[in-house]
């Protein structure tokens, strides 16, 4: 238990005291506590009037982030990134707005900085009912497009951080399209978190108008300089693809999601969560191709573990794993393989479904 500090009256020291004996009972009591026992404990420390707001104006924007985001947390959602100054004339608009019409189509929901160019683009393809605007409050005012700006699902954040935490966070996939500088930040901070695993595998799709070459020269340049001088992985270059099709990139999307359902770290083992159970012959065939992911054993099946126990996805079936923490773009190959070769039955149908 928490030490409270001297300044604190003792009344008060009792009152904290019921309230941590009473949070015992809460489903997520323990994280609850040790949330409130860091912000006690930061009172005993001298923090500046200025760090107090900036952790005040956190809390604030994942309070409204998590708001705005909870009914939805059974839908898949894929954001989309690109120039906030393409018009709607050029073929990159229109195929952003193509895109977001076809992926929310098949069940998807689309979420935008809320801005123009291919934002306003994505969330007029995908229509209202089926966006999300992450808007940044900046002093020149950035506003939101006129698609998204009355609705509920417009989040308006004080900091770029919190924005991009949600962004990742509730992200099933991301489109990028051609853009500048916060589109090469934001394909750049993506590929960063899956390949160190901060964020965990999703298809990572970079498209293109038919016959450009904005993304091609972008992984020309990756392949040439970062590849060629040994700065990344080769198998890198696998956590990403690129398509100048709106119904391809559509289906990369839809098809990683096909038997692949989620995954998540139990202890020292990777979990794999499946929709269907996989044959024995197609286990075997991915120890073969694939031992080289794992730190030690081999991939085996399995249900819920006892740490899921209470998961709303307990009753999928599992694959467990120790992984090497290092070849994540191996780790895509292996989920593209499952999703390929596992057979297709009823369960399989809704990708949209988490």
């Amino acid at each position: 238990m928490v030490t409270f500090s001297t300044d604190f009256p003792e009344a008060a020291d009792a009152e904290l005291t019921n309230l941590f004996a009473a949070l015992s009972n809460h489903k997520h009591g323990k994280l609850i506590c040790e949330v409130l026992e860091t912000v006690i404990r930061m009172t005993g420390d001298d923090i500046q009037r200025l760090d107090w707001k900036i952790l005040n104006s956190a809390i604030q924007d994942m309070d409204k982030g998590f708001t705005a985001f909870k009914p939805y947390r059974h839908t898949r959602k894929v954001t989309m990134f690109g120039s906030a100054r393409l018009a709607p004339e050029t073929p990159e608009y229109q195929m952003a707005k193509a895109f977001g019409e076809e992926i929310s189509q098949r069940g998807l929901m689309v979420m935008t900085g809320a801005g123009g160019g291919i934002m306003e683009a994505g969330n007029a393809g995908a229509g209202k009912e089926n966006s999300f605007g992450l808007n940044i409050q900046l002093p020149f005012e950035q506003g939101a497009n006129a698609v998204i700006h009355d609705d509920p699902k417009l989040i308006d954040f004080k900091y770029f951080f919190t924005r991009k935490l949600f962004f990742l966070k509730e992200s099933d996939a991301i489109a990028l399209f051609p853009g500048g500088f916060g589109t090469q930040d934001e394909a750049f901070e993506a590929l960063t978190l899956i390949q160190t695993g901060k964020a965990g595998p999703i298809p990572l799709v970079l498209v293109d108008r038919p016959g450009g070459d904005y993304w091609a020269n972008w992984d020309r340049y990756l392949r040439e300089q970062l590849l060629g001088n040994q700065l990344v992985s080769p198998h890198d270059v696998y956590l990403y693809q690129i398509t100048d099709d709106v119904q391809t990139a559509c289906d990369l999307i839809t098809g990683f999601y096909r038997v692949y359902h989620s995954s998540r770290h139990v202890g020292d083992q990777l979990v794999i969560r499946l929709k269907k159970a996989l044959s024995e012959a197609l286990l075997d065939q991915l120890n073969t191709e694939f031992s080289d992911l794992l730190a030690g054993g081999k991939i085996a099946t399995s249900s819920a573990l006892p740490a899921e126990k209470g998961d709303e996805t307990e009753d999928l079936p599992r694959l467990v794993m120790r992984f090497n923490h290092r070849d994540f773009g191996r780790l895509h190959l292996m989920i593209r393989m499952i999703n390929q070769l596992g057979l297709h039955s009823p369960e399989t149908d809704h990708p949209e479904q988490k």
